[in-house]
């Protein structure tokens, strides 16, 4: 039996499945979502990397309500790594110069995911050079984790590699070119259905319990 270690790109999974099915499908078991996508293979660790938004604290809460749950279900078994949210400057209007403005007066704000990339790259090269899993299965449709990819591949040549493309991602063309012998698929709709935490997920030893949002229905 192979053995796999999976790489979860919150955000990117995260839009993925929001933009195409809505928010039904987010109270997602990642562990349980690599074992419906290599069932043949035997989990050795998940890793799952994202951030906690910023200013907005109901949609915060229930993030950290998630990520408390999925590690209540699963133990040691899933590695949550998180980055922050960095104040991101929008540039004035090419055309007239003039900073964005909301029709209220105050100036568009935005933010940007910080570290987490960094984190995800450099756990999946460390990973297959101390050999945790001869599979690595990496969750994204982000091309600025080739280069880590191309990595993996280098510093164990016979580690198998496979791409798993969030709902509604393009191609795997540039993926395929920089690290040659790679399997990929799409995610689709039946892995994830299957894959739900319990709408209710008891921690037996704190007494805390975590509740799918109601919004994620």
């Amino acid at each position: 039996m192979a053995t796999v270690a999976a790489y979860i790109d919150g955000f990117n999974l995260y839009y993925g499945m929001k933009n195409k099915y809505g928010r039904k499908h987010l109270w997602l078991d990642v562990v349980e979502l690599v074992r419906q996508l290599r069932p043949k293979d035997q989990v050795k660790m998940v890793r799952y990397f994202s951030a906690i938004v910023k200013n907005e604290p109901a949609a915060a809460q229930n993030q950290l309500d998630y990520i408390d749950a999925m590690k209540t279900r699963n133990g040691p078994l899933l590695d949550v790594h998180l980055g922050r949210f960095k104040d991101r400057t929008i540039r004035n209007c090419h055309r007239c110069g003039q900073p964005y403005m909301c029709k209220c007066g105050r100036m568009y704000r935005s933010y940007e995911e910080k570290e987490t990339d960094v984190a995800l790259g450099a756990m999946m090269v460390a990973d297959a050079a101390l050999e945790v899993a001869d599979t690595t299965l990496l969750v994204s449709a982000d091309t600025d984790l080739v280069p880590a990819l191309v990595a993996v591949r280098r510093v164990k040549p016979s580690q198998r590699i496979y791409l798993a493309m969030p709902p509604g991602s393009g191609g795997v063309a540039r993926h395929r070119a920089s690290v040659g012998d790679l399997g990929f698929f799409s995610i689709n709709e039946p892995a994830l259905r299957n894959a739900q935490l319990p709408a209710l997920v008891a921690d037996r030893g704190t007494g805390v319990s975590y509740r799918r949002p109601v919004k994620w229905a």
